[in-house]
Order: structure tokens, then sequence, then C-alpha cells
């Protein structure tokens, strides 16, 4: 099947979409699959070598050519700059959600074709925002970089990763940990990332009394970041928003962290039986779940155990089986694409 991926971003800009579109590119590519990845990210000094056609920022008629070149076509995100083709070009169409769809006229714009697309969603909650038939299949991790250490036991406390920007709740993690100091707990804390909120988060952790607690480790990737994760206990993912999914968390659980996460969106998903979740923004209840956790190794290793289960739904060849089942639906019942039209025919 000659598959066309449309990717807004994709590799080396970072983020979950983006971990996930290069981990099914892959696996399509092993399964022999032909394809072709279309992105507007553009390429560093030198573009890596890879087992499919890479294209970046492609001109009208390369991507027209891309899109006549394909059997079905594959958008992670609906992307409009690189979908408008398909006004012209009557190609079995599959989207798969990553993110809540926006308000205004592209929200509107963006509904109108998931109404006419086969659909794909990276959680149940971001299903039932699309006002359109949706099957949901869970994102991937990189099982080769993200696995548990046999040579090295975690000495060290609580860990977040990702982006420091206010969405993301660190301010509300300070805001526990000092809560767990009355308590007579002081847990070390890396926060592992980068962003424009990182100055107040170091100014808050300062006021909080916290600066002996708390390391700011910057951003760390691949091997460098699985080896950070085998040395702690738990990971905190206390997201202010719902979470679409929460790739992060199957490579903390997978790297032998327990994690403590919000409960809205598709984030519990990612945690399942791995840990805990608490409501999101409720400082005392992240503190009440670090509070049963940090000192009882036990329950941390209850936890532990449901990981091996809990992460074969989440592998790269799971997602290649999932997301080709879909393509090849698509492509059987030649529905038609064009999001202009008055009907549907499937």
């Amino acid at each position: 099947m000659k598959i066309l991926m449309a990717c807004y971003v994709f590799p080396p800009s970072v983020g979950g979409i983006e971990t996930v579109s290069a981990l099914l590119a892959d696996e399509l590519t092993r399964r022999g699959e032909d394809l072709h990845v279309v992105t507007q990210t553009p390429a560093p000094t030198e573009d890596v070598s890879r087992g499919y056609e890479l294209v970046r920022r492609p001109n009208p008629k390369k991507l027209v050519e891309m899109l006549r070149w394909a059997d079905v076509v594959l958008h992670m995100n609906i992307s409009l700059r690189l979908g408008w083709p398909l006004l012209f070009v009557d190609k079995p169409w599959v989207v798969s959600h990553h993110t809540s769809m926006p308000q205004g006229f592209r929200g509107t714009l963006k509904r109108r074709c998931a109404q006419r697309s086969h659909n794909i969603s990276v959680s149940s909650r971001i299903a039932a925002g699309l006002d359109a038939p949706s099957v949901v299949i869970h994102n991937a991790y990189d099982d080769k970089v993200f696995y548990a250490s046999t040579e090295c036991a975690p000495d060290k406390d609580l860990i977040f990763v990702g982006r420091l920007v206010s969405e993301k709740g660190v301010d509300f993690a300070l805001s526990a940990l000092k809560q767990l100091q009355r308590k007579k707990l002081r847990p070390n804390f890396t926060i592992v990332g980068s962003g424009p909120e990182k100055p107040r988060l170091q100014q808050l952790s300062a006021e909080l009394g916290l600066s002996e607690q708390v390391v700011f480790a910057g951003p760390k990737f691949g091997s460098d970041l699985a080896s950070e994760l085998h040395r702690h206990k738990i990971m905190v993912v206390p997201s202010l928003y719902d979470e679409p999914f929460g790739i992060v968390a199957l490579e903390g659980i997978a790297s032998g962290c327990v994690v403590v996460g919000s409960q809205g969106g598709g984030l519990k998903d990612a945690i399942g039986p791995c840990g805990m979740t608490y409501p999101n923004g409720d400082v005392a209840a992240l503190a009440s779940c670090l509070e049963a956790l940090l000192p009882k190794r036990d329950t941390r290793d209850a936890l532990r155990k449901n990981a091996s289960a809990h992460l074969a739904q989440f592998n790269s060849a799971k997602l290649g089986q999932n997301y080709l089942a879909v393509m090849h639906s698509a492509l059987a019942s030649r529905s038609k694409v064009p999001f202009l039209t008055k009907e549907v025919t499937s």
C-alpha cells in the first residue's frame, strides 16, 4: 500500500505527536509499506537517513504529486495547509486526532473534515469531542529506548518531564512539596525540561523554601532521559488541562517509575494500573498521593508489577497493526474525501 503521511510537525521538533509519528513511520516501513512523509517542520543541518521518503515544506506542485501517488492519505492531526489538495484529488483519507478541536472558524472547518474522513483518536476523551465516528488507538512509546534497568536502583524521589509552561502545572507540584514539608516529608524533585516558565518556577521554589530539594536539570532526550528516569521512584505529571494522552507517562512506567498524574483527559489511560491519579489542579490531593507512595516501597512495587501487562498495549508493532487496519478499511470503502460535498459515500 502506498501511504502518504502528513505531519504538520515532525522530528527534529520535539513533542508527543512528533514521537508517535516517527515511531509509526518506522513501523510501517518495517512492515514493507511504501511510505512517503510530508511535514512543515524545517530540516536540520543534516537530515537523518530514513527508510522512507521525507519531504519538508513542499511546494504546491510537489504536494499534489505526492497526493496523486498515494493509495491512502494519513494525517497526524488535520493539517489544512497540507490537506487542501484533497479538495481536488479524491483519495481515501484517515485522520489521527491527537488534540482537541480548536474553537472558531478553523475548528468548524476541521470538524467538517472529521465528518468526512476515517478517524482515529488517541484517547476516548478526544473521540468524544469529534462529533464523528472514531476508532480509539492509543499512542505508543519507544520501547527500544525506555525500559526497566537491572543495573541502576532508583536513588532519587520525584521527577517531572515536559515543557515548562503554565498548563503543565509544575507550580502546583511545588506547592504540593511545600505541603509535604509540613508533614516532615522532604523528597527531592528533578525538573527535566525547558520553557518560558522556568524563571518563575525557580523563583517560586526559592520562595517556598524548596531550593535544597529541587533541581532544574534542563531538557533531556532519548537514552539520556531514560538514564535519568531509571534513578527516580515516582514521575509526577501534574497537568492542569486535560492531556489528550500522555506518552511521557508510558516512558516513565517503562523506565521503572510509578506515575502520579492528573486524571482529566487521556492521561489516566496512559497511567492505567501503574500509578495514582487525582483531580486536575488539586494540590492537596496531589500531596496525598505522594504521601501515600513516598515512604511505602511495597505499595510502589505492587504498582510496578502491573507495568509489563499494561505496556503491552502501547508498543510500535501494535500501533502499526492498528493503523494499517483502519487504512485498509478506508481503502476498501473508497470514502469520498472532499469536505465541501454535501454527502459522504462510504
